[in-house]
């Protein structure tokens, strides 16, 4: 047990020294103000058009969506999307709740629904996308295997380091985010009401099992979400990094992966097989807010059965190439 903590302390040290998540934390530093600002001017835009009126901007959102429908330049499942969105804006009118109210914490929340399925992924790889390939390239991975510890204790090691900072990743986007907008939007909203529960069939949403929850209890769930989806990605990265020499090559198959992912879900609708693909699942989070899936049919419990298996798949490969394969030539 000490040998394996002791392996876990180098591979955390490692990574911190090579400043992969102070890079992270700068990124998030710079682009966050950015989306703040963006999101500030849409506000004040708002708010002077509807005199802060949010009801009318609400009716006016499922005014514009109604009227798209019967145009016939919207593909059909545009129309779907716009259907279902009616729907929902006219449950949380007929409530009178708004889904929209300027803080920090829907800006937190709003802000991690948008960057679970490219961003943040993309945070990932700038850690995981190496922890072996890289090694090999050094030749730092023969001095490891010289000694005397177990092949799947190195690996595990990394894998617990690779956890440790995803979950600082994930952390860190929540922190700051809050922190940043909180100076534009003020740090009130932990209490006001989300609606859960909208269940997407087709174009209708089921509202029979809609409840309220506040903002927190909301943000939390939605944060295990992001987490779940980031840790599959790290460990099919760790999977690639083992299986793939080269560290460019690693990282530029899974960014390729997972860019091709956020494309595929705006196209696969007709592509019925695709919800079997990880990246077409990363998007989780979404389904707290009730937006209709890539492709009909998916639900929570089939997205997260989906990047479950492909986790477990990935670690099972990782550990058997990594514990047999010939490293030292």
């Amino acid at each position: 047990m000490g040998n394996l903590l002791a392996l876990i302390e180098n591979e955390t040290l490692k990574v911190w020294k090579k400043k992969r998540f102070a890079v992270v934390v700068l990124i998030l530093l710079v682009l966050i103000p950015v989306f703040v600002y963006a999101q500030m001017k849409i506000a004040q835009n708002t708010a002077k058009k509807y005199d802060t009126d949010w009801r009318a901007e609400l009716q006016s959102r499922i005014t514009d969506n109604t009227n798209a429908l019967s145009s016939e330049r919207i593909p059909e499942e545009w129309k779907k999307w716009r259907k279902a969105l009616v729907q929902q804006l006219q449950y949380y009118l007929d409530h009178d709740i708004n889904p929209q109210t300027p803080n920090a914490v829907t800006f937190t929340r709003s802000f991690m629904d948008n960057a679970v399925s490219l961003f943040i992924p993309l945070m990932v790889l700038a850690v995981a996308s190496d922890l072996v390939s890289s090694e090999r390239s050094t030749g730092t991975i023969k001095m490891l295997l010289t000694r005397p510890v177990r092949r799947w204790r190195i690996l595990f090691s990394k894998l617990a380091t690779l956890t440790l900072y995803v979950s600082l990743i994930v952390i860190a986007t929540v922190v700051l985010s809050y922190l940043i907008s909180g100076l534009a939007f003020g740090y009130r909203g932990w209490g006001e009401p989300v609606f859960v529960g909208f269940k997407v069939q087709g174009s209708d949403v089921d509202t029979s099992n809609v409840h309220a929850v506040s903002q927190g209890v909301y943000l939390l769930m939605q944060s295990g979400l992001v987490w779940f989806s980031a840790i599959v990605v790290a460990i099919i990265a760790l999977m690639v990094s083992v299986l793939v020499r080269s560290t460019a090559a690693s990282f530029v198959t899974m960014m390729a992966t997972i860019i091709a992912g956020t494309i595929l879900a705006n196209m696969a609708s007709s592509w019925k097989t695709a919800k079997y693909l990880f990246n077409v699942n990363l998007e989780i989070s979404s389904y707290l807010r009730g937006t209709p899936p890539p492709v009909e049919g998916m639900t929570l419990g089939f997205s997260l059965a989906v990047l479950a298996i492909w986790g477990v798949v990935a670690l099972i490969v990782s550990f058997t190439v990594f514990t047999k394969q010939d490293i030292l030539n």
